[in-house]
């Protein structure tokens, strides 16, 4: 490759800078520019990195002809605005989770991605986190033998975290969207696209939020296996998305925050019996948002023509699935679960 691709990153928060760490780590990207409205936070994150164009509005990046892609990590109802701003400006985009917060944008999206024949990655990071990694090569390869019964959880506490003027706290961004996506994601990952949710909410963590703010969700995978997502943006402990995967010859346990996952299976790899009551730990990178991977998969996907580990498909699928869960919850019914149509 003789040219770095210019990357532009909209949106400077501590989660944007994982990204312009990620572009300043492959040797195929130059971090050309950083774009947020929020002056003293531009300021602030330019004087990291200063090689950088600053901007305060995005429109300007979308008319430089020197920006050849684009990382979005801005408010998740500035995603359709953008995305289509910069693909119909012939501008590759990676646009952080969830891709929207309804289905009819995610659709949107994909026809403006199609019509432009320009690439739109989903930033569904659990895709590229070292222990979900490694669980779903395991599960893959049958080391615990068939799924039957599948469980995520995206627990997280939003109290200090409701975003720059308020962002988080709408009545579009339910908590099993805009944050339990990664736990819905993961689960579609390892076992493909379920056909039916019934889901239960309350709301007793954040009573000044206009939204449920903790969600359990039932899912028909495939294979008639069984799924189960918790999200709560209120609950009172540190973050984590304890996940475990139930086959019928093991089980793995797994966390994006724990430095191993636990492997407990019947037998081993040449089929010998076992004693499954005890854990074999397999160590992992600890790395809950391994943004250097996911540029690298975009760049790769640019330039090389690989498989990108989020299409904008598995994106608003992820969308789809979280939406019907909140249709469940609010209605009280099993919900059969549309999928995006373009």
């Amino acid at each position: 490759m003789n040219k770095k691709l210019n990357f532009a990153v909209i949106g400077c928060s501590n989660m944007a800078k994982t990204h312009m760490n990620g572009i300043i780590a492959n040797e195929g990207a130059e971090l050309y520019a950083i774009c947020d409205i929020d002056e003293d936070i531009l300021k602030n994150r330019h004087e990291e990195f200063p090689s950088a164009k600053a901007f305060t509005d995005y429109r300007e990046l979308v008319k430089d002809e020197n920006v050849d892609a684009v990382v979005l990590v801005t408010p998740d109802q500035l995603h359709l605005e953008m995305t289509e701003a910069f693909l119909r400006a012939g501008k590759d985009v990676l646009c952080e989770k969830p891709m929207a917060l309804t289905l009819n944008e995610c659709e949107e999206m994909m026809r403006i991605e199609k019509e432009t024949g320009k690439m739109l990655m989903i930033g569904q990071i659990c895709r590229c986190t070292p222990g979900f990694v490694l669980a779903k090569k395991l599960i893959d390869e049958g080391r615990i033998g068939e799924l039957f019964f599948i469980e995520s959880e995206y627990a997280h506490n939003y109290i200090n975290a409701r975003g720059v003027k308020d962002w988080r706290v709408t009545p579009e961004r339910h908590g099993i969207i805009g944050g339990g996506c990664h736990a819905v994601d993961l689960l579609r990952w390892i076992a493909g696209d379920p056909t039916e949710v019934f889901a239960y909410s309350n709301h007793k963590n954040l009573p000044d939020w206009p939204t449920q703010d903790s969600t359990v969700a039932l899912y028909k995978f495939p294979n008639n296996v069984m799924g189960k997502v918790f999200a709560s943006i209120g609950c009172r402990r540190n973050y984590t998305m304890r996940s475990v995967f139930y086959g019928t010859k093991g089980t793995i346990i797994c966390d994006n925050k724990s430095p191993e996952i636990q492997l407990f299976q019947s037998d081993d790899e040449n089929g010998n019996e076992t004693d499954f009551t005890s854990p074999v730990m397999l160590p992992v990178e600890l790395n809950d948002h391994n943004a250097q991977a996911e540029i690298a998969a975009f760049v790769d996907a640019l330039v090389y023509g690989k498989e990108l580990p989020a299409t904008s498909l598995e994106g608003a699928s992820t969308v789809a699935v979280c939406c019907a869960t909140v249709e469940s919850a609010e209605k009280g019914e099993l919900i059969k679960i549309r999928y995006p149509k373009i």
